[in-house]
């Protein structure tokens, strides 16, 4: 079970008719690079729900390109200027229930993009830290997406995955 996440008026809307019953949403992960001082490096948010390392990611607003999202969570999550590169994946997550009852699945954008500026802090209470870290030393404990992110992220060019998320 997972703590809630702050959760977006338009699904508090939906939960007020729906209940707990499973709900399909639109998520967005950015794998966001820049080359350090020892080689390429990526940014990480440690979640406050879990306390797992894991890649900026969020939910797509009504209307909002995924990509757009992205943009807006780097922003959000960790004080970051990001510009997207490409996308590097699209996928269904596993369903995720959350200690209210909640049940989510997601289609999730994964796109790769360049780090612009801004001092990475947290943003929000989403998270309890942020942090460079090469990509051949990823830091524990860690989402599995990381890895599979970061691999796809580092493969440039290749089309985008379709693969099933669940496990990642």
């Amino acid at each position: 079970m997972m703590d809630p996440m702050p959760v977006p008026q338009f699904i508090l809307d939906l939960r007020r008719h729906i209940g707990t019953m499973p709900l399909w949403l639109m998520g967005t992960s950015v794998v966001v690079l820049r080359e350090g001082a020892g080689g390429a490096e990526v940014l990480l948010v440690k979640r406050s729900d879990n306390g797992l390392w894991a890649l900026i990611s969020g939910i797509v607003d009504p209307g909002e390109h995924p990509k757009v999202t992205a943009v807006r969570e780097a922003k959000e999550e960790a004080c970051v200027d990001i510009s997207i590169e490409r996308m590097l994946w699209l996928g269904v997550t596993e369903p995720s229930t959350y200690d209210n009852g909640d049940v989510c699945q997601y289609l999730d954008h994964g796109f790769r993009a360049r780090y612009l500026g801004g001092e990475p802090a947290v943003g929000d209470e989403e998270s309890l830290e942020v942090a460079w870290f090469p990509v051949d030393d990823l830091p524990t404990p860690r989402a599995p997406r990381v890895d599979y992110g970061v691999g796809l992220a580092l493969e440039d060019p290749r089309d985008v995955a379709l693969d099933d998320l669940v496990g990642t």
